[in-house]
C-alpha cells in the first residue's frame, strides 16, 4: 500500500490591508515562506498538488515556497475544518503528496484532529501548543485522501521553517 502525505501550511506572517483577503506578507513573512520551500525540499516533501486559499498572503506564501502551481480554492478561505476535509476528499487518486495552504483556526484545528496518536509525540505537543504563522504539519495516510477522517493520519513532523 502506498503511503500518502498531507502537508498543512499556515500562511506566513501578513501585514494589514483594507480587506482581509488582500493582506500581503510582511518582509519577515516573505523570508519565512522561502524557508518553507527550502524545508520541504530538504526533507523530500515537495508536493504533487498544492491547494491554496485565494487570500493574497496564502498565495504569496506558496509562490515564494516554490513547487507546483497552486490550485486556488475558495473553500480554504472559508476557514472551516469541514471545508478543508471536503477539499482533501476531492484530491485525485494519482496525487501522493498534497499541501493545503490556509489559515487559522481551521489549519491548526485540522492538524489537531487528524492525528491518530501513533505518530511523533514531540510533533503532537507542538500542534497542541498552537499553530503559528509559517508552520507546517506533515501527516502520513495509509489510504486514499478520499477516506481521510479525524484520527485517520499519523503526525510525522511539525516545523516552523526559518524560525531559528
Amino acid at each position: 500500500m502506498t503511503v500518502r502525505r498531507l502537508l498543512l501550511v499556515r500562511h506566513a506572517q501578513a501585514a494589514d490591508a483594507a480587506s482581509d483577503v488582500d493582506r500581503p506578507l510582511t518582509a519577515h513573512g516573505a523570508r519565512r515562506a522561502v524557508a518553507i520551500g527550502g524545508w520541504l525540499a530538504q526533507h523530500d516533501l515537495t508536493p504533487d498538488r498544492a491547494v491554496v486559499s485565494p487570500a493574497r498572503r496564502a498565495l504569496q506564501t506558496w509562490q515564494l515556497a516554490g513547487g507546483v502551481p497552486p490550485v486556488v480554492e475558495p473553500r480554504v478561505y472559508d476557514n472551516t475544518v469541514e471545508a478543508l476535509l471536503a477539499v482533501v476528499h476531492e484530491t485525485p487518486d494519482d496525487v501522493q503528496r498534497l499541501v493545503l495552504v490556509g489559515h487559522n483556526p481551521s489549519i491548526g484545528e485540522l492538524a489537531a484532529i487528524l492525528d491518530d496518536g501513533a505518530g511523533d509525540a514531540a510533533a503532537r505537543r507542538e500542534v497542541a501548543a498552537g499553530f503559528p504563522t509559517g508552520a507546517v504539519a506533515v501527516f502520513d495516510l495509509d489510504g486514499p485522501f478520499a477516506d481521510l477522517v479525524p484520527g485517520g493520519a499519523r503526525l510525522h513532523a511539525v516545523a516552523v521553517p526559518g524560525s531559528d
